[in-house]
């Protein structure tokens, strides 16, 4: 070899490097580990589909070997190793995988206990019907196609993609120095999403996510809090828990045993079950009996049984805690936007998704313009050739070949190319009537036809209904009901799983000492009992505010200054008969100046029930519950108050109920709450009962006519009076007598509505508390001034009366 021969470039390696890995790390990014934002695939994804359609296995067809599928996707698009093409299809038939399954798998297909499928020459499949909108319309050009890796074929370089399937399946995969995890949604939250974007194009992701929930698993679950959804939707990245469904059955023996029925994306089922049978036998858990999976075509159901004497929360709990019974979940939307890797949000992702469907439909409507146009112009030739039949047959008998009557009638009849083929192909039957008029009749159609396309084309609003349309087409072909469930997750949620739910009683005095007790504390006296000391106070501090609730049920802490703040029942400290408890302040961080006039339990915000509050000045407002579910640690505005006035009640009601207020002086009004008109949270409301100048409402409860109205005063006396005594009256008035109030009764310091089966709890200043059946006291009219309930000495006063129900435990 010669010196000449020899061709040697000299290069810096450092920058030969550079480059080439940068090459390679394009060629992984764009070539085979991300999605396309526009239908959510990656390349072997589009071309598994793309070869399975040009196969003709279509959902309708018959399956297929999938071995056939592989080699043609190997053999004319993917070349790759077989196993890793087979592998894919696989997980697209898995239905624990894909949210909706692309491929319609006949054989074993694998497991969720992780076992791998049947080698591919035994397994059969096809496509699934939805895929099959994937590539809806691919033969009409909407989209574009290039060559495959040897030039010889042409592969899409995109699918249609009717629906959003980024979403709806999700997606995984592992680049060079990127990843991306997106989790895969219900199909009509997604579609229903992009259509509120058509519909309003400046919409903010906040007002999405009231329609996209959250991701929707195939394995079901739960998901834990909305904090790590809100964050994944609105700036692409974020981390959410998965949890499985499970729950507690007593057994017939007194034991009890966990039941899981779903289970977190992803995890596999046998190597969860061989996890918990390891944390038994090294005794991490205790308490473990049986332990088995009793799954079948019907359902997901492992079984673990419990002795008699453990808590089977807290063994729950410590399986969340030590097994993929609880997994994290990280999102993050990568996705290629015009062949370029990019992080995207909720509404960016929807947005491009949309943007691909407008080019869709426009190039979709240009290729039936096309072909309408086409066929319009041969059906003008024939309506020629038909209206000169007679000089049309005699030119082409005169003519000598094919090519002279061609341009016989070219020239003769100003016709095209394209218009004197289609003359001379015409068949003989074409001269009929019949077919005469059906060329004409074609021919109509065809230019309304066109008409309507060229409209298409001119009008964007008309492309976005069209694709509105064909979206909820698809939602009701496909559409089905959410399999994961979306719950709060609070800070102390562990906590709450150890804590046994239990009615409880909740204690809070004047100067803000709080408690909680068991409510069989409590025992049921006789009328007229001296009770027994319910909480050691100060000489100068007493009982304020006492109610019954449950232990896992929300407590909402309602301030004079107007503001709300929240705690879980089990969150205050329970505490002996006779201590005077925690200072709210340690629990909440109520501002320096605010007293608690309001305690109100809740279990659920729901926007279907309403809180009904009202003031010391007889302001009364009605705000959806929904409204305060989202309470920061600072307390939000409740109700805004005008000057001199002050919280005193709040009610939960459902938009229909009666409402009664009491004053101190003895007045009432009933109204129906539908003259209250639902307010914002921080609205002031409007009057409710007319008072006179030194009255105060002191008392509100929603009122039945098959129920009494008890009131009680500061000195000890009460009644019951029948509901019905109060008549409806307009919101705003006077109101009625409901209590004729003396020196030796004292003011009315409480009104509550009872039935003959409630206790009542009445407390003291110095915190002496009776409980009494209210059969045992006496029911009278409205004028009068009622019996003695408590024997108080004369420098004490009643101060809280509580309705419970008798069933809270066992009384004496």
């Amino acid at each position: 070899m010669t010196d000449s021969n020899i061709r040697i470039k000299e290069v810096n390696i450092s920058q030969e490097m550079k480059n080439s890995f940068i090459d390679y790390a394009m060629s992984v990014i764009v070539s085979r580990a991300l999605p396309d934002v526009r239908d959510g695939l990656k390349p072997v994804h589009r071309r598994i589909l793309y070869a399975m359609n040009e196969l003709g296995m279509t959902a309708d067809k018959p399956y297929k070997k999938s071995a056939r599928i592989i080699g043609e996707v190997i053999g004319k698009y993917h070349p790759h190793g077989d196993a890793a093409v087979y592998e894919t299809m696989v997980r697209m038939a898995q239905d624990f995988s894909y949210r909706y399954m692309l491929v319609d798998g006949h054989g074993n297909f694998g497991s969720v206990d992780g076992d791998s499928a049947a080698a591919m020459r035994y397994t059969e499949a096809r496509m699934s019907k939805i895929s099959g909108e994937l590539l809806r319309d691919i033969k009409k050009e909407t989209i574009d196609f290039g060559d495959n890796y040897d030039g010889s074929e042409k592969e899409p370089l995109v699918l249609p993609a009717r629906f959003p399937n980024i979403l709806v399946n999700g997606a995984s995969g592992i680049a060079v120095g990127m990843a991306t995890n997106i989790p895969p949604h219900q199909l009509g939250e997604i579609i229903d999403g992009v259509i509120k974007v058509i519909d309003d194009p400046e919409v903010k992701i906040e007002d999405l996510m009231g329609i996209v929930k959250g991701p929707d698993f195939p394995t079901g679950g739960l998901i834990l809090g909305k904090e790590g959804i809100r964050k994944a939707y609105t700036t692409g990245k974020g981390s959410i828990i998965i949890r499985a469904k499970s729950h507690i059955e007593e057994m017939n023996n007194g034991k009890s045993r966990i039941i899981i029925s779903e289970i977190p994306y992803q995890v596999n089922k046998a190597r969860l079950i061989e996890k918990i049978a390891e944390l038994v036998r090294d005794k991490k858990i205790e308490g473990i009996t049986d332990l088995r999976d009793e799954s079948d075509r019907n359902g997901m159901r492992i079984v673990i049984e419990l002795r008699r004497d453990v808590n089977a929360n807290v063994i729950l709990n410590n399986l969340y805690k030590l097994t993929s019974l609880q997994t994290s979940f990280g999102i993050n939307m990568l996705a290629l936007v015009d062949g370029q890797p990019k992080v995207l949000n909720l509404k960016e992702i929807l947005v491009n998704y949309l943007k691909h469907q407008k080019e869709v439909i426009r190039r979709r409507t240009e290729f039936d313009l096309r072909k309408a146009e086409d066929r319009a112009h041969i059906l003008e030739g024939l309506r020629i050739a038909l209206d000169h039949l007679d000089a049309v047959i005699s030119l082409i008998r005169s003519s000598r070949t094919t090519e002279e009557a061609k341009n016989g009638l070219i020239s003769q009849f100003k016709l095209t190319d394209i218009q004197a083929q289609a003359i001379l192909d015409m068949r003989l039957q074409r001269l009929t009537g019949l077919e005469r008029e059906k060329i004409e009749n074609e021919y109509q159609e065809l230019r309304t036809k066109i008409a309507e396309l060229k409209g298409i084309l001119a009008d964007e609003q008309k492309i976005l209904s069209i694709i509105k349309d064909e979206l909820l087409e698809i939602k009701g072909k496909y559409n089905d009901i959410r399999r994961t469930k979306i719950t709060v997750d609070q800070d102390n949620i562990d906590d709450e799983d150890l804590i046994p739910e239990e009615e409880v009683v909740v204690m809070l005095t004047y100067q803000g000492y709080v408690k909680r007790l068991p409510i069989s504390t409590y025992k049921s006296q006789k009328r007229g009992g001296k009770g027994v000391t319910g909480m050691g106070t100060k000489e100068d501090d007493f009982v304020q505010h006492l109610f019954i609730t449950s232990s896992h049920n929300y407590i909402m802490f309602f301030t004079n200054t107007g503001k709300v703040y929240r705690l879980k029942a089990y969150e205050i400290p329970e505490l002996s008969r006779t201590a005077k408890g925690t200072p709210i302040i340690n629990l909440i961080q109520i501002e320096k100046g605010e007293r608690i006039n309001a305690v109100f339990p809740v279990k659920e915000y729901t926007s279907n029930h309403y809180l009904t509050f009202v003031t010391a000045l007889g302001i009364v407002k009605k705000s959806r519950l929904s409204e305060y579910e989202n309470i920061r640690k600072g307390g939000i505005i409740a109700i805004n108050l005008k000057q001199n006035d002050e919280l005193i009640g709040v009610r939960l009601t459902d938009g229909n109920q009666d409402i009664i207020l009491g004053t101190k002086l003895g007045q009432s009004i009933r109204f129906s709450e539908k003259d209250v008109r639902t307010m914002g949270r921080s609205a002031t409301g409007v009057k409710g009962i007319d008072l006179t100048e030194d009255d105060l409402v002191i008392g509100m409860d929603t009122i039945e006519d098959d129920k009494s109205v008890l009131v009680v005063t500061s000195k000890g006396y009460g009644k019951r009076t029948p509901a019905n005594e109060y008549r409806v009256q307009t919101r705003g008035g006077k109101g009625i007598k409901t209590l004729n109030v003396t020196k030796k009764t004292g003011y009315v310091v409480g009104l509550r509505i009872v039935s003959e089966n409630d206790d009542i709890m009445i407390v003291t200043a110095s915190a002496m508390v009776i409980r009494l059946n209210t059969k045992n006291i006496t029911s009278m009219g409205r004028y009068t001034q009622g019996v003695r309930l408590i024997s108080i000495n004369d420098d004490d006063t009643v101060t809280t009366v509580a309705r419970i129900d008798p069933d809270d435990d066992d009384k004496e």
